[in-house]
């Protein structure tokens, strides 16, 4: 099972392997608008880019190459494995 971590409450939420993580953001508090990868509400910063799936197109044409690197988005993340901090 992975495990995100809220930075700002503390909150851990476990999830199985691959799934997606824009439930748990949401229900987290973190706001979300189209969730396609447009908008850039659900924008996060994060040190453990390993434990998340690649950048999707969205996000590289929103973020730029160096963007993703710290940030992501929610809408378009899924957790691979371990733990994700999370901080919006």
């Amino acid at each position: 099972m992975a495990q995100l971590r809220f930075q700002s409450t503390g909150e851990e939420v476990e999830l199985e392997d691959g799934s997606p993580i824009a439930t748990a953001c949401e229900e987290a508090g973190m706001p979300f608008a189209c969730t396609e990868g447009v908008c850039g509400t659900c924008i996060f910063e994060t040190e453990d880019q390993e434990n998340l799936s690649p950048p999707t197109q969205a996000e590289l044409d929103f973020l730029g190459e160096h963007g993703v690197r710290r940030e992501r988005m929610a809408c378009q993340c899924k957790i691979k494995k371990g733990l994700v901090r999370i901080s919006f």
